[in-house]
């Protein structure tokens, strides 16, 4: 049972996880994103940045499943993504960032549009969007990631948000 709030926070964030809803995390939650972003933004999944893409998908589940995969049975319940996340993230968010990276890499090249190394904050929340934040949620995030305000947001802007989002501390 969920008994503090470090734990509802987290149990919370399970749902972001599980694009498809069936109740579990599993890798076709991860190609599933890959390929709505991919769509959202008309890149190939054969092109570099498609299959980038997908590479850094399948690293995030592996990792993902490495932390929380606690039966070995490829899928991540609500339970066992909580445990992991108290047991093995709780005191040090830069692993699950470091698990996260590649896709987010990845992702980040997708949105980059110009190709100077950054999206645009319009391009951010496109990407939130795709993923399956809700429009108004996505916007203010994307807003946010952008630290700096220079309307830009840059991978480790995204990185560092990721890991506070992910291992929030009570």
């Amino acid at each position: 049972m969920v008994t503090s709030e470090y734990e509802r926070r987290i149990a919370a964030r399970f749902a972001t996880f599980d694009q498809d809803g069936n109740g579990y995390i599993d890798r076709e939650d991860f190609s599933g994103a890959a390929k709505a972003l991919l769509a959202e933004f008309g890149t190939a999944a054969r092109s570099d940045k498609g299959q980038s893409l997908y590479i850094g998908a399948e690293a995030f589940w592996q990792g993902m499943a490495g932390i929380a995969d606690r039966d070995g049975d490829q899928r991540i319940t609500r339970e066992e993504f909580v445990n992991g996340a108290l047991k093995r993230l709780r005191d040090n968010p830069d692993r699950f960032a470091e698990i996260a990276r590649p896709f987010l890499h990845a992702a980040l090249a997708v949105a980059d549009t110009d190709g100077d190394g950054a999206a645009t904050v319009d391009d951010t929340a496109r990407v939130l969007k795709a993923l399956g934040v809700p429009e108004d949620t996505a916007r203010a995030a994307a807003g946010t990631l952008d630290a700096d305000g220079d309307g830009r947001v840059v991978e480790e802007e995204i990185v560092q948000a990721f890991a506070r989002y992910f291992t929030v501390p009570e």
